[in-house]
């Protein structure tokens, strides 16, 4: 199915299907569009909801992980959603699920995290984005995939305009920073909920010795690797993401009540 765009109190996101809530939330160049697959499986069965991230035009003095994930709090207060749901995080996007599940440990009732930020990451290769350079950009965005075909022209065309803009830069730098900066490898021993791990056994951004490590400090972690997959494995082998997940989800879902 299409994406269909909603907007709410000033949000962007996309809700789609009923029952349990999966919030989904991308990386800092991610897009709504990177959890079509998701949305695809698993709408029949759960409510997905993607709120789009305001990573290129929230405030400079907000921009950095602190910010983003007020944003979510707001976001979740102004859809009023359930009072417990699913996180699902890639990349940047894990980092703001993990410090809003440390936030608001009586809301998240499970995580999934793939390629996730928060205790190390190679962002954008080891270097910040080059303005006006298009071979740069197209490098650096094919080296997110395993398979650099996926690199879409439409894709790398979609960057370069965003790298090729002062204001949006000095946001993604100032985020990249922040991400940087916030390690959260003393704070994860507190997230003692069911977490599902999906990495790219081929990720060079975090690369799979990260995910050994979330796994080691967090307490209900379970770890599932997909190979020929880099840092986005709901995109680049969704058939597999969403069979680890299937599966984890039924796994941990809560048991029904029994009438007396």
């Amino acid at each position: 199915m299409e994406l269909r765009r909603q907007h709410q109190q000033g949000y962007e996101y996309v809700d789609e299907g009923q029952g349990p809530v999966l919030l989904l939330l991308h990386g800092l160049f991610g897009a709504l569009s990177n959890w079509q697959d998701v949305v695809d499986e698993f709408s029949a069965d759960y409510r997905v909801v993607i709120p789009l991230l305001p990573i290129y035009d929230m405030p400079l003095t907000q921009a950095g992980v602190p910010g983003l994930v007020a944003y979510v709090e707001g976001f979740v207060a102004a859809l009023e959603l359930p009072s417990t749901f699913t996180v699902l995080g890639n990349s940047l996007g894990g980092h703001i699920a993990l410090v809003y599940t440390l936030n608001n440990a009586a809301r998240v009732s499970r995580l999934v995290l793939t390629g996730s930020s928060g205790l190390f990451e190679d962002g954008m290769g080891g270097s910040f984005p080059k303005r006006g350079n298009y071979a740069y950009v197209q490098e650096r965005v094919g080296y997110t995939f395993y398979d650099a075909s996926i690199a879409t022209q439409d894709l790398v065309d979609e960057v370069f305009n965003v790298t090729n803009s002062n204001s949006k830069c000095l946001r993604i730098i100032a985020i990249a920073r922040s991400a940087q900066r916030h390690n959260l490898s003393k704070e994860l021993a507190k997230i003692d909920i069911p977490v599902l791990l999906v990495w790219g056994l081929n990720d060079t951004i975090t690369p799979p010795p990260v995910a050994h490590e979330f796994a080691r400090l967090l307490p209900q972690a379970e770890l599932r690797f997909l190979d020929h997959c880099c840092h986005a494995p709901m995109m680049e082998r969704p058939a597999g993401f969403n069979a680890y997940m299937r599966r984890f989800l039924r796994a941990t879902e809560a048991a029904p009540a029994f009438a007396a």
